[in-house]
């Protein structure tokens, strides 16, 4: 048995979600308000039987771990980790260089909370009188002090370092936490943030756990001092680029309203918390990276940019958008060309939004002026592509043909990766107005100029996770298709091809998730891996970048799959293809009879409960998934009534 199998084998799926949804007893069953979507009736349905869940409403599902990776907005390798301990299972030995960073990472996190405390403590002593006046003229309450735990550095050289030495810990630890800089020459070190007013930087909270305190900002008090915010440098604990300020605060508001809205400053933040808007967050005055998108859109997909209305927050909004276009995860959605050929178009899975503030305040301005104000300013937020077409035109003249065929420079690549036709002809008409220019005309130049986009790969993480070494024998038909694909993953898109061509819709995640004890959520992970990198690489992709993509922890079951695959070598191509596609249809239908079987033990408890509006809506999905099971059988007839000449003509081998 894997570590992953014994966690799940200790835990009752029951217990873990009633830990964040109000469960009812329905049956044989548990029903709840769904945490994922806004859900005014009980769809979100709990199965104690097969140890999963699944809404009914938004359709999303899984086991145990899927649902904490979801709620928490956690990775696998963090999703295992926390219900392994909850489990008591003790997973694979660290190497003794993987002790020594542990135990390093908990030496800091302590010198970090000693720190923060330090600094909360002298605000509210005589010695922070100047910060506390500071806060009052912001207009911060002791309410938002006391939940930030805001601080206050004093203005001498070392006593943040004497009070630290003075509780054990050692000067080479502070100089690695990040609060003491280390002389240049002879020995010892002095407080890096002196007479500024603390800010933490938290870790998002795990449950109803605080967030751990690894880095500082720290606010000038004198108006002469610079810089004007200082922040903690990289450390073992805190690398910026990764890091949203306030996230620990706002991650439930963000899920719970399916919206976050990115400002530049702490005081951003500090003013939307206190004034109700919990779901904002701050990027510390830099342009946004794709590590920050990404821990946003684990929470939601709809984001709100809301900086400052200078020519630096203009920059960095469109440097943010860069990093949206070119780095988020995309959805790979089917397209039949006019041509009847199936067509692969990767779309962004965010919606991206831009708000306007008036010129010359930011956030912390409005807000404190006007509430209902910045709520209308989010509510009235631009959609992207209109932000695109105002921020990049502000200076260019239109009556000079140089400035038309700037715009045509600036606007054109942006509108050549509008995928949807209409809303690419609406824009296209736009500009054409702009730039006094033939529609068609346009279309092709920018056509001809269509940016090639090259992927990036990441340099590997130098910390090396622990992996399970023991992986379980049970090879099904998920095994065995993705196995299959392991080996190869470029045959996905070739395979979602076939499925298209025989009106069967494409391999799905759905067919992944985990049922039962039994169910393995390695599969749902290896398989998002696979739709990834098939997704983000220009080039064939492979094994490697499969590898790449996966956490560490699950490199030893991608192992065992690629070890399967080995047994396949000498299969002939043409036949594992076939293979691979009948596996793809009958795990389809394996799929979807499961989770009519769900729907029928729902459907008879209705029944017995007298649930007139459950018997309604389950009966209807129960027909609708009924008759895609007749599709996928009709598609299954179709393929083996099919000569085998006409049967290699139709998929191309």
């Amino acid at each position: 048995m894997s570590k992953i199998d014994e966690v799940k084998s200790r835990l009752d799926i029951v217990d873990i979600v009633s830990d964040y949804v109000e469960l009812r007893k329905s049956g044989r069953n548990y029903s709840g308000l769904c945490p994922f979507h806004s859900d005014t009736e009980p769809s979100f349905v709990v199965f104690p039987e097969t140890q999963g869940w699944h809404c009914f409403g938004c359709g999303e599902g899984g086991d145990v771990f899927t649902f904490i990776m979801k709620r928490e907005g956690l990775t696998f390798g963090e999703a295992l980790r926390l219900l392994a301990r909850r489990a008591g299972v003790e997973l694979k030995p660290l190497t003794e260089e993987q002790k020594k960073a542990a135990a390093q990472r908990e030496r800091l996190q302590r010198i970090m909370s000693a720190a923060a405390e330090y600094y909360h403590q002298l605000l509210h002593s005589s010695t922070g009188e100047e910060a506390r006046a500071y806060i009052q003229r912001r207009g911060l309450t002791e309410e938002t002090v006391e939940r930030f735990q805001l601080g206050y550095a004093p203005d001498q050289w070392e006593a943040l370092k004497g009070h630290l030495l003075g509780q054990g810990y050692t000067l080479d630890n502070l100089v690695a936490a990040g609060i003491v800089v280390k002389r240049k020459e002879g020995t010892g070190g002095y407080d890096r943030f002196r007479h500024r007013l603390m800010i933490p930087i938290r870790l998002p909270q795990v449950g109803e756990k605080r967030g751990q305190v690894i880095a500082f900002g720290g606010r000038v008090l004198r108006e002469e001092d610079v810089p004007k915010y200082l922040n903690s440098p990289q450390t073992p604990l805190f690398d910026k680029s990764a890091t949203l300020f306030g996230l620990d605060r706002a991650q439930e508001a963000i899920r719970r309203r399916d919206q976050a809205v990115i400002v530049e400053g702490y005081m951003d933040v500090l003013q939307a918390h206190q004034h109700g808007f919990t779901n904002v967050v701050a990027s510390m005055g830099t342009s946004l990276t794709e590590d920050q998108l990404r821990s946003l859109t684990r929470l939601t997909t709809n984001l709100v940019l809301a900086l400052d209305a200078d020519t630096a927050g203009t920059r960095a909004i469109l440097r943010g958008l860069e990093v949206a276009r070119g780095a988020l995860d995309r959805r790979v959605t089917p397209v039949i060309t006019p041509q009847g050929l199936v067509r692969y178009e990767g779309r962004l899975e965010i919606a991206l939004h831009i708000t306007i503030l008036p010129q010359g305040k930011d956030p912390d301005d409005v807000i404190r002026a006007d509430t209902d104000h910045w709520r209308r300013l989010i509510e009235e937020a631009l959609p992207v592509l209109d932000y695109y077409f105002q921020a990049l035109t502000a200076d260019i003249d239109f009556s000079d043909p140089k400035g038309k065929v700037e715009a045509v420079r600036r606007l054109g690549p942006i509108l050549s990766e509008i995928k949807n036709q209409v809303e690419r002809t609406h824009y296209l008409q736009r500009l054409a107005r702009m730039v006094r220019v033939d529609e068609r005309a346009l279309a092709r130049q920018i056509s001809e100029t269509r940016p090639r986009h090259r992927r990036v790969r990441k340099p590997p993480s130098p910390e090396e996770e622990p992996t399970e070494a023991t992986v379980s024998g049970r090879f099904g038909m998920q095994e065995h298709c993705l196995a299959c694909l392991a080996g190869d993953p470029s045959l996905l898109e070739w395979l979602n091809e076939q499925l298209v061509k025989i009106e069967v819709p494409p391999l799905a995640l759905a067919d992944f998730i985990p049922s039962g004890r039994g169910g393995r959520v390695e599969n749902e992970q290896i398989f998002q891996a696979l739709l990834q990198v098939n997704r983000s690489s220009e080039s064939r992709p492979d094994a490697d970048m499969l590898r790449e993509t996966l956490d560490p922890l699950l490199h030893d079951y991608l192992g065992w799959l690629l070890e399967m695959n080995s047994f396949y070598d000498d299969l002939p191509p043409d036949k594992l293809r076939e293979d691979l596609l009948v596996t793809a249809l009958r795990l389809r239908e394996e799929s979807l009879r499961a989770r009519l079987t769900q729907l029928h033990f729902l459907h008879l408890d209705a029944q017995a409960e007298g649930q007139q509006d459950v018997i309604i809506k389950t009966g209807k999905t129960i027909d609708r998934l009924e008759e895609e099971l007749r599709d996928v059988q009709r598609a299954f007839s179709r393929r083996f009534s099919l000569g085998r000449q006409r049967l290699e003509h139709a998929l191309g081998l």
